[in-house]
């Protein structure tokens, strides 16, 4: 995600914030938190929360004690690795990550909170970023010793740590892999420590990024940190149709987004009757075909006669579903269509739509003469009179016609503007002789 100010140069430097390549506000990384903490005052007395988050490459988060130096959000420090050092950004500090290490289950003194040894200098920050240099090829040659090894695994990703001495390779696989043969093959080609990590196919996802069929990017990689379960269920109640390229995701598994709205669903299905009821009419036996939930729109067809369909709203299959319940059978499903039909409320005013879009368009228009003569026809006159003539016996001069909508001066057009040169005068001595 990123702020509105993130335009960016030739260079990818952004324009906004101009912090050459970080953006100030914090928003262009994965998983970030806003500190609303930020501008008030401890109480008296309290002395301000010792531990702060420290982000890593791809929203790798993890808790280190701070001992006694003065950090901002944003800035890069050096941490204790295992073993060695390495190098991430401060993205919370204060209260917040109390509430974060609560949220997460990691207690105050746990031994997986570590200390952070300093603010890095230029030549850690060096070293940090000639070892990320490396993480591509290191990728794509790990992938070569894989399809060599002939492992049934995929590597998603690799980060270097801060010192370049140890390498985490991020893989998916669905089934063990021994990889004891991979690891030393790893080693031997890269001269560094090697761990192995397996994520699953959301972790593979949240790492990667991407952007969904929505449009937007991935929740899992901005804001999601819980992957709930999913399953078809969520689609049946919100009428989906159950087309697996749609309901997946980039991961392969369905779409997180299908539990957002689901409480929605079953809190407005609550009242209605169940799909499996049958209405019994004098007609015959009507089963279900499909519904509108949120406007409360219901569509029955007979068993016998399936290629027409009836809409009845709630309080008219409700009313069905009680008299069948009594042992009465109603008449059809034609008179309570008949009785659903109802003026459609307007909630809003279309101004945009009372106007055409090629409202200022100007037609096209020919530019040609339309009364352009073809060689070896005679010209054709619209208005003729008997015999072609006037009254006194004379022709009538062709008129030339116009072409209708077209305002122009007479005078301008292809060849109408051009004079013709007066003819030369004979020589009078010339007549004489004649």
């Amino acid at each position: 995600m990123g702020c509105n100010s993130c335009s960016t140069t030739k260079d990818g430097v952004p324009k906004g914030c101009k912090s050459n390549g970080n953006c100030g506000t914090g928003s262009c990384d994965k998983l970030t938190v806003f500190d609303w903490l930020s501008n008030m005052t401890l109480p008296s007395g309290q002395e301000p929360f010792n531990i702060v988050e420290v982000r890593f490459k791809n929203g790798r988060k993890h808790f280190y004690k701070n001992e006694g130096l003065q950090l901002c959000m944003g800035e890069v420090v050096t941490v204790e690795g295992s073993p060695g050092h390495d190098v991430g950004t401060v993205s919370l500090t204060g209260e917040l990550v109390r509430i974060q290490m609560k949220k997460k289950g990691v207690a105050i003194d746990s031994e997986d909170v570590k200390k952070i040894y300093r603010k890095s200098s230029v030549r850690d920050i060096d070293i940090w970023e000639k070892a990320r240099d490396k993480e591509i090829e290191t990728q794509r040659r790990g992938r070569e010793i894989l399809g060599r090894l002939g492992l049934k695994m995929k590597l998603s990703d690799v980060e270097y740590q801060g010192d370049g001495n140890k390498a985490t390779f991020y893989y998916t696989a669905d089934e063990r892999v021994d990889f004891r043969q991979l690891i030393r093959d790893l080693a031997s080609a890269f001269s560094i420590r090697v761990e192995m990590k397996q994520v699953g196919l959301r972790q593979e996802a949240a790492r990667l990024g991407g952007v969904g069929s929505c449009g937007r990017e991935l929740c899992c990689s901005t804001w999601l940190t819980d992957f709930r379960k999913v399953n078809t269920a969520s689609a049946r109640y919100q009428q989906l149709s159950l087309n697996p390229q749609k309901l997946s995701g980039q991961c392969g598994k369905l779409k997180c987004c299908l539990n957002f709205e689901l409480d929605s669903y079953l809190d407005a299905i609550k009242s209605f009757p169940k799909k499996e009821t049958v209405l019994k009419t004098d007609r015959g036996d009507a089963v279900f075909v499909k519904m509108d939930i949120f406007k409360e729109e219901f569509w029955y067809t007979y068993k016998d006669e399936s290629f027409k369909w009836y809409k009845l709203d709630l309080e008219q299959l409700k009313e069905i579903v009680e008299a069948n319940k009594g042992g009465e059978t109603v008449s059809s499903l034609e008179d309570y269509e008949l009785d659903a039909v109802s003026e459609k409320k307007v909630s809003f005013e279309d101004a945009v739509g009372e106007d055409s879009l090629t409202r200022f368009d100007q037609p096209k228009r020919n530019k040609r003469r339309r009364n352009k003569r073809k060689p070896g026809k005679k010209p054709q006159h619209q208005n003729k009179q008997k015999g072609g003539q006037k009254e006194g016996g004379q022709k009538e001069r062709p008129k030339k016609q116009q072409p209708q909508g077209n305002n122009k001066n007479p005078n301008q057009g292809n060849n109408r503007n051009k004079r013709r040169k007066p003819r030369p005068k004979p020589n009078q001595n010339n007549q004489k002789d004649a």
